[in-house]
This record gives C-alpha cells, sequence and structure tokens, in this order.
C-alpha cells in the first residue's frame, strides 16, 4: 500500500514539474499571424498614446506655473503707467497667462469691449495648444478595443474554419490558435484601452485646470483696468 502511493506522489510530482508555465510571449506566437499583425498594431498605438501622454503631462504642467507675484507687478505697472515694463515682464515669462495678460495690456487705451474680446481669442488659441494631440489618445482609448474585438472574430473565424475541415475528427490542438488569436487580442486590445482612457481624462483635467487659472487672471486683469483711477 505504502509503494503504490509513493507511486502515484511520484507521478503527481512528475506532471506538475512537467507542467508549461503561462508565458504571454509564447500565447502571441501560438497565436498565428493574424493575431500577431493586431497585437503588434495595438503596441504601436500603446506607444503613440504612453507618448502623447508624456509629452502633454510636461507641457501642461510647465504652463501651470505661474508666479505668485505676477499680477502683483502687473498691477504696480498698470497703476504707475508704466506700460513697457508689463509688457517686458509679460514677454519675459512665457506662459499662457503672461501671454493674454500680455495681449490685454497691448490693448490699453482702447475700449473694455476690445480689450475683452483681444484676450478670449488669445486664449482660444492658448487653449489649442495646450489640447495639441489629446484627441489621438481619445481616438485610441476608442479604436483599441474595437481592433481586440477585430481579432477575436480572426479568431474565431479561423476555430471555425479548423471544425469544418476536420472531418468530424475535433482536436483541441486544432482550435488552439483561433482561440489564442480571440483571447489575447481582446485582452491586448482592453488593455491599451484602459491606458489610453485614464491618460486622456488625466489630460483634460489638467487642461481644464490651466484654463480655469487663464481665465482668473484675466478677470482680474480686466476688473484692474474698471478700477478707479
Amino acid at each position: 500500500m505504502l509503494l503504490f502511493i509513493q507511486e502515484v506522489a511520484e507521478e503527481v510530482l512528475e506532471e506538475a514539474t512537467q507542467e508549461k508555465t503561462l508565458s504571454i510571449i509564447q500565447l502571441i506566437k501560438d497565436g498565428g499571424l493574424g493575431g500577431q499583425i493586431i497585437i503588434a498594431l495595438l503596441f504601436v498605438l500603446l506607444g503613440v498614446a504612453l507618448y502623447i501622454y508624456f509629452e502633454r503631462f510636461f507641457a501642461i504642467k510647465e504652463a501651470s506655473q505661474v508666479d505668485k507675484d505676477f499680477m502683483n507687478q502687473i498691477r504696480d505697472f498698470v497703476l504707475n503707467g508704466n506700460i513697457d515694463a508689463a509688457k517686458a515682464l509679460c514677454t519675459n515669462t512665457d506662459t499662457p497667462t503672461s501671454r493674454l495678460i500680455g495681449k490685454g495690456i497691448s490693448r490699453i487705451g482702447k475700449p473694455l469691449d476690445d480689450i475683452n474680446t483681444a484676450i478670449e481669442n488669445a486664449g482660444k488659441l492658448e487653449i489649442y495648444k495646450l489640447e495639441k494631440n489629446v484627441s489621438v489618445v481619445a481616438t485610441i482609448a476608442g479604436a483599441a478595443p474595437m481592433i481586440g474585438f477585430l481579432g477575436t472574430v480572426i479568431g474565431m473565424i479561423v476555430a471555425i474554419h479548423e471544425i469544418a475541415n476536420s472531418g468530424g475528427q475535433i482536436d483541441i490542438k486544432m482550435l488552439s490558435d483561433g482561440l489564442y488569436t480571440a483571447m489575447t487580442t481582446t485582452v491586448a486590445g482592453l488593455i491599451v484601452g484602459i491606458v489610453a482612457y485614464i491618460a486622456y481624462n488625466h489630460l483634460v483635467v489638467r487642461t481644464d485646470k490651466v484654463v480655469y487659472q487663464m481665465e482668473a487672471k484675466s478677470v482680474e486683469f480686466l476688473d484692474l483696468l474698471n478700477e478707479p483711477v
């Protein structure tokens, strides 16, 4: 009896040591050429999304950095009639907010509506610069899962084709290529889509904060021009 138990234990141990580990690379290879092409495309899209995200993230972060004393200095220059110094300060600061204020300062002496319009037009250009290529990340977030589902459909077509040509002898190994293609492409598409979706929304939130900052400083500048002398 003990000998029998020992033999069974040895067989179980041998099977366990021979069991294959799950390898993502091997799964991709087993998925066939169609699955490999789709996953390669998804990896390219992931690279593009991450590149745009980090490029925009640092650009928006830099745009949001405004000196706390900036508006105080602008106030002192404007109230003292030192318009050239105010323009020089805006030029040297070189942020979206300073460019808006600089546009308004360049219109001082004209009606307040004209100054407000000039600031609004400059603000639209600054927002466009902040949102540069962000829409590409949103497109990737929507397209990646669809590309993954395309791989699922292709994988199922391959599996059905193998069943149709099996002559009634269905073997799971025969269906493995199609199933691997279906599953791996779906997972890859969802991963890329989720990452791109999170990246897009984070950029939108960061951009909205900068836009709010520009609007607040613009209103503060217009209120400064409305102050009685």
